[in-house]
């Protein structure tokens, strides 16, 4: 346990739950546990052969499962699953059964199937920008708010704008676990020569598109390559992460209202394309890096700066860089932090068990609390105590980018929106060639346009 976690696992000054932690004690109110209530007529029918059995001794419960769905795998999963054997051996009348699937489209697809088919996980992983579509075809159950409260877990420990996320109405439908925004990392040392380092750490002088450009081929004089490294050849999602960062920082919005069309500002979005497309020149960043190439340019010290998702944080500290990450910066009127976050889901049961959702509850509260060890990995936490933590201080350069839970922007909700979706697919197919300079940004902008209200006039398929 952390040395600012405090005992039964629970934030301070967080009243005792209301349900116990699974230990069979009584409920001070009317001396049953709501679980041992729901759960005892199991044993009511046997209750006499029970009892002459085992004498006065209580009957000891064996050990249940939940059964936890996720996509994590390499670190992220080994982390997980430290934080897994955690909670089990605090809670021994519990084991949690993970099931990793692949990620992006096969997950989301074998997790609605599972719902609808009556077969659905205890608990599962989403990215918070995929709910929105599972929430209307009836795939997901709520959380117990109430319950999560007396957990420690409440819209008064997770940051604003990233607990709204999780809020279908007034239900809670997704718990946030983190935020992993696209960020912008830089080498001090590097920065530092070129003279583009503040007092505190950070890159200075990149508030305007001019000023951007001026940091990047300062660094790039320093390293003797690119000012920056950018990988986007076929990897669709980086390239909307890049361009709807851009397109927010003008202020403009974004939506897909079922029945209609894309409602967009069209000259936010032709301002931000061609914003890319001057940074994709071959002097600033190359206009045809794919995620590998950027990375090694980086790691490498031929690039000075890199844009990319804070995931990215383990490669870099294996190499001899000073790192440095922040916030993007603002080069144009609004700061945005585009992102994403782990959340945690209750797929649908059309009969659950009380018991195991009350556990599931716990286990969901518990990850949370010990998300400090997540947050190593680069996942800012979404649980403000650990945020705020002296320990989470001293994770460098994590600090330096945590202020991006303030300024959080997901994709447009959609059914076909969010990470690994047909959204950010359709959007690769329109613009790789705008990107790679060989297209105009008007014809692929309105080739996505038509692309995504094409979408948009079919029925969602969950």
């Amino acid at each position: 346990m952390n040395d600012w976690a405090i005992p039964d696992r629970r934030s301070p000054g967080t009243p005792p739950s209301r349900f116990r932690s699974g230990r069979g004690t009584a409920s001070e109110a009317d001396g049953f546990s709501r679980r041992s209530f729901l759960r005892g007529g199991a044993f009511l029918a046997g209750g006499t052969a029970l009892m002459a059995l085992g004498g006065c001794g209580a009957v000891a419960r064996p050990q249940e499962q939940l059964s936890f769905w996720h996509l994590l795998t390499g670190s992220d999963g080994r982390t997980l699953t430290t934080m897994i054997d955690e909670f089990t051996a605090a809670n021994t009348d519990v084991k949690v059964r993970q099931t990793i699937l692949g990620w992006g489209s096969p997950y989301y697809t074998k997790l609605a199937m599972a719902s609808a088919g009556g077969r659905a996980p205890d608990i599962a992983v989403m990215h918070s920008a995929r709910v929105p579509g599972y929430a209307p075809g009836g795939l997901l159950d709520a959380w117990d708010a109430d319950l999560l409260a007396d957990l420690g877990v409440s819209a008064e420990t997770v940051p604003e704008l990233v607990w709204k996320k999780g809020l279908n109405g007034d239900r809670v439908l997704s718990v946030a676990m983190d935020t992993h925004p696209f960020v912008l990392y830089y080498d001090k040392t590097a920065a530092s020569t070129a003279g583009v380092l503040d007092a505190g750490g950070l890159i200075t002088g990149a508030d305007s598109p001019e000023g951007f450009r001026d940091v990047a081929l300062a660094m790039a004089e320093v390293t003797g390559g690119h000012g920056l490294a950018y990988g986007f050849l076929n990897d669709p999602s980086n390239m909307w992460r890049m361009f709807y960062t851009w397109y927010k920082q003008t202020g403009a919005e974004m939506s897909f209202p079922e029945g209609g069309t894309v409602q967009y500002d069209r000259d936010a979005a032709m301002t931000s394309l061609e914003w890319i497309v001057s940074l994709l020149d071959d002097e600033v960043a190359s206009s045809s890096n794919d995620g590998g190439t950027a990375i090694s340019e980086f790691a490498t010290g031929r690039t000075g700066m890199f844009l990319g998702g804070v995931w990215e944080i383990g490669t870099f500290k294996e190499n001899d860089i000073d790192l440095g990450m922040q916030v993007i910066p603002t080069v144009f009127d609004n700061p945005v932090a585009f992102c994403d976050s782990h959340s945690f889901v209750l797929p649908h049961q059309s009969s659950p068990d009380a018991w195991k959702r009350e556990k599931s509850h716990e286990f969901v509260a518990d990850l949370l609390k010990s998300s400090l060890q997540w947050a190593e990995a680069g996942h800012i936490p979404a649980y403000t105590p650990v945020l705020e933590s002296p320990a989470y201080q001293e994770l460098v350069p994590q600090r330096d980018y945590a202020d991006a839970v303030d300024y959080v922007v997901y994709d447009p909700e959609a059914w076909f929106s969010g990470s690994g979706s047909d959204l950010h697919r359709h959007f690769g197919d329109a613009m790789q060639s705008v990107y790679m300079g060989s297209v105009k940004p008007a014809d692929g902008l309105d080739a996505f346009v038509d692309r995504i209200n094409t979408l948009m006039s079919r029925p969602s398929p969950v």
